[in-house]
C-alpha cells in the first residue's frame, strides 16, 4: 500500500486495485480509517482533530486523489500529494 502523503503524524495511503468506491486510508498512531474521496465519509476510528485535518486536506486535493485512484486501479506508480500546511 503506497504512502502518498503525510502531515502532522497522519499517514495517507492508497491500495492498488482496491474496492469501490474511491477511497484512501489514513493512519494516525494506533488509529486507522478509510475516507471516501467523493463525499468524505469516514469509516473507522480517528480522533476528531485528525479527522478535521484529513477532511481539510481532502478538500484541497480531491482531484489529485482521484487521479491517483485511477493510477492505482491500473497498477501504475502513484504520485505524492502535498501535505496539509
Amino acid at each position: 500500500m503506497p504512502q502518498i502523503s503525510d502531515f502532522y503524524g497522519i499517514l495517507i495511503w492508497l491500495n492498488y486495485n482496491d474496492h469501490m468506491p474511491p477511497h484512501f486510508h489514513a493512519w494516525y498512531g494506533e488509529y486507522r480509517c478509510i475516507v471516501n474521496i467523493n463525499d468524505g465519509i469516514v469509516k473507522g476510528e480517528m480522533p476528531g482533530r485528525a479527522i478535521r485535518m484529513i477532511l481539510e486536506w481532502l478538500d484541497q486535493h480531491r482531484a489529485e486523489l482521484m487521479d491517483n485512484w485511477e493510477l492505482a486501479q491500473n497498477g501504475s506508480p502513484l504520485k505524492k500529494i502535498e501535505p496539509l500546511k
